[in-house]
């Protein structure tokens, strides 16, 4: 194409209303602009941009985006221009009248293009950028905008959203009708994109922000510093309209939003403020600026019926708020005091239960400090049983056991068994009889069993003092939480290394009650029955370790003989100069181990029969020692 077809084609736009421009105008218009960059002639293109003369045509018949969404979403061929139409883009004269403003739309692409993926001398880019903004129609450029969010490739995802956002707000500001709505959908599209970027979480990938999710939570914060102060100031004034409070709803799911992703996911403490801290405290700033109760959030928004509020993932959401407003204490000065620590911890207890089942670190180091620091405040031995018949207490210590007997990082298994403790502490004495009854019929676990048993023994000292003697931990009710420490759920077949720390625990708690049977003999009926459980209880177990002790000593037994049968294979092996025996093994093992350490495992097995059965012989001593001793 050479400069008079350019400028014929000039002379028809110029004599064309806006309303009879046809797709093929628009699909030109880019191609133009489009070689203008490509030859590196971004200036040029400003020129015309900025030249007053191209900026109104004065005809607002109809709105065009039909036919820019049309030049838009054009196949790539047809848009592609030869050697000839790139020189053709110098042709253009300053001169045009009423071309911008209906076709400039169609370069947004072109330049956002330019601009993510080149480094240097894209100025004129982004100043045209800037012009086209305060140029065109804000419909037309908003549409624009968000068909190339929408479109992102994914290496390019923060440099698209560093680049765009600036421009977008502008386009947005200018925008009279269905203001909120359209900030809703801006702010969707450019965290659904964000959502994409993985989450920064040691110092150093904090520090290197490799992906620019840093940059681009900061970006997002100055998105929407104008609209804050937008409800705000109407807020203030008292008199809101319907768009005012859509938009005040559509900040509000952009803050949960951002506190599910990516604050939810990301290390978050006050003593290192990192980008994404100051993002978050960000965040909880803008909450009492749009006039969000943090306490009606948290605690009563179940109770509101909001039909335009349709937060997704909101109790995640709602957890990591919860975390950094009672854990990290980000805006607790503006938290009403008025509520007492156990109803907030009523209300947390859904949120922690959210967090503990998870399987992500950042979930669980949240989820174990707002379980911790919401027991610190309520007073010890005071949670009734009914909290109990609550679905949330009883989730929680259900995951609480799964970080403790299956989480691999060991740092949180030791925070979840300090948090486990605090929680029983905070129990009353029927909380806690009830609690160690569920723990020890669902825990399947020996450790936990284990923990439970020690923490039975502790709760019975403490009844037998001045002054605390009760039913649960000294009567009646003892005998149902006894029959289920002094138990073999498997009977003879009870794997008894398995169970090892119950069953050690279990005999101790046995030999310390024997020993403190004046505080339990006054209840005859409680003593007999005890005496009764612990018979039963010792005779099976006795059935048991006879039989482990018989199956382990004959394991001990086959592996010394192959032990011998290799040895003397290996010399024969070796007195033999004309052959190489095949050294081969007398039984299969199931085990993995080598014999060294199989054998240390069989000889500690046998070990620990001995201790279980040097236990049990102390208790027959205290008992025989206690029937000597009249009633």
């Amino acid at each position: 194409m050479n400069e008079d077809q350019v400028n014929d084609i000039i002379q028809r736009w110029r004599n064309t209303p806006e309303e009879h421009l046809k797709p093929e105008d628009y699909q030109q218009f880019q191609a133009f602009g489009s070689a203008c960059l490509a030859e590196g002639d971004g200036a040029r293109l400003l020129t015309f941009l900025q030249d007053e003369k191209n900026k109104n045509i004065g005809l607002h018949s109809r709105s065009h985006s039909h036919r820019a969404t049309e030049a838009n979403s054009t196949p790539h061929s047809m848009l592609n221009i030869n050697t000839q139409q790139q020189a053709a883009c110098a042709c253009w004269p300053p001169d045009l009248e009423g071309i911008v403003k209906p076709m400039g739309c169609t370069l947004m692409a072109p330049l956002v293009n330019k601009v993510v993926h080149q480094d240097k001398n894209i100025d004129h880019c982004q100043a045209a950028i800037t012009h086209l903004t305060r140029t065109c129609s804000p419909s037309e450029l908003l549409h624009s905008l968000l068909e190339l969010i929408e479109d992102v490739n994914p290496g390019a995802i923060s440099k698209t959203i560093l680049a765009l956002a600036p421009h977008l707000q502008t386009v947005l500001l200018c925008l009279d009708e269905r203001k909120a709505a359209f900030v809703g959908v801006a702010l969707s599209a450019l965290q659904k994109q964000l959502s994409r970027l993985p989450v920064p979480y040691t110092q150093q990938q904090l520090a290197e922000d490799e992906y620019g999710l840093c940059r681009c939570c900061e970006a997002l914060a100055v998105f929407a510093k104008p609209f804050i102060e937008e409800v705000k100031r109407k807020n203030g004034n008292y008199v809101t309209s319907s768009e005012d409070a859509e938009l005040r709803i559509e900040l509000l799911k952009f803050c949960m939003r951002s506190l599910r992703e990516p604050l939810l996911e990301a290390e978050l403490n006050r003593e290192r403020k990192t980008s994404l801290w100051l993002f978050a405290t960000e965040i909880m700033v803008m909450l009492p600026a749009i006039q969000e109760s943090m306490s009606e959030l948290l605690f009563f928004s179940s109770q509101r019926k909001d039909p335009q509020t349709d937060y997704s993932h909101t109790q995640e959401a709602k957890a990591c708020l919860a975390y950094l407003l009672f854990v990290q204490l980000v805006s607790i000065d503006s938290f009403p005091a008025v509520f007492s620590p156990v109803f907030v911890l009523q209300c947390n207890m859904e949120y922690i239960n959210q967090l503990l089942s998870s399987k992500k670190e950042s979930h669980l180091i949240k989820g174990l400090a707002l379980y911790e620091t919401s027991l610190e405040n309520v007073a010890d031995n005071s949670l009734p049983v009914s909290l109990l018949d609550l679905k949330s207490f009883y989730s929680v210590p259900h995951n609480l056991r799964q970080v403790l007997t299956d989480c691999p990082m060991q740092h949180l298994r030791q925070s979840g068994l300090q948090v486990f403790q605090l929680f029983i502490n905070k129990l009353d004495v029927e909380a806690k009889h009830k609690f160690f009854r569920c723990m020890l019929k669902t825990s399947n676990h020996a450790g936990v069993e284990s923990y439970i048993v020690k923490n039975i023994r502790n709760q019975v000292e403490f009844s037998m003092e001045p002054g605390h003697a009760n039913t649960w931990f000294l009567g009646e009710e003892f005998l149902s939480l006894l029959r289920l420490v002094l138990c073999l759920p498997q009977g003879p077949e009870t794997d008894l290394l398995n169970g090892m720390d119950k069953i050690m625990e279990s005999l101790n708690l046995l030999r310390y009650l024997l020993i403190r049977d004046k505080d339990l003999r006054p209840t005859a009926a409680v003593w007999e029955e005890l005496c009764t459980i612990k018979d039963q209880y010792l005779k099976m177990l006795g059935v048991c370790i006879s039989i482990s002790r018989a199956y382990y000593s004959a394991q001990l037994k086959a592996l010394r003989e192959d032990h011998k049968l290799k040895a003397k294979e290996a010399r024969d092996a070796a007195r033999s100069s004309t052959s190489v025996k095949r050294i081969t093994v007398k039984h299969q093992k199931e085990s993995e181990m080598s014999p060294e350490v199989e054998h240390q495992v069989l000889q500690s097995a046998l070990v620990t029969f001995d201790l279980m059965e040097s236990l049990i012989f102390r208790i027959e001593e205290i008992t025989e020692e206690k029937l000597k001793i009249p009633n």
